[in-house]
């Protein structure tokens, strides 16, 4: 059986094309998540801090983050961080300022970075984060 080079070509392609689909879907590479609604941020704030119930959410408006109150006042921040998100509880050390309409909130934590947020009502969430202590 003689086999045309052009196929061999195609299903050498199809096969390596399938094998980087593979360590793509493995690897959970992909679009970076958004956060769709007030249960999808309760989720990741969950997962980033466990038990972390929040009472007051404002979601950025592209879905990139979130800042959430809980019922003791703690302030936790919600950013994208590869296929997933990562929060950090805000601590007195963290810095906020306004960009237009957008908060810029570094956490004081190299490793973390500063989060851009376009939320609701920037003011009242700039206070909350200058008043932790």
């Amino acid at each position: 059986m003689d086999i045309p080079p052009a196929l061999l070509q195609f299903l050498g392609s199809l096969v390596a094309i399938l094998a980087l689909a593979g360590l793509a879907f493995a690897l959970r590479l992909g679009p970076a998540p958004r956060l769709k609604d007030e249960q999808a941020a309760r989720a990741a704030a969950d997962e980033a801090v466990s038990g972390f119930d929040p009472v007051d959410i404002a979601l950025d408006r592209g879905g990139a983050g979130a800042l959430m109150r809980d019922a003791a006042g703690r302030i936790l921040l919600l950013r994208q961080h590869g296929s997933h998100f990562a929060g950090r509880v805000l601590s007195g050390a963290a810095q906020v300022s306004r960009d237009g309409n957008a908060l810029l909130i570094d956490t004081a934590e190299k490793r973390y970075g500063t989060a851009r947020l376009e939320i609701p009502d920037p003011s009242a969430w700039m206070q909350a984060i200058e008043a932790i202590q």
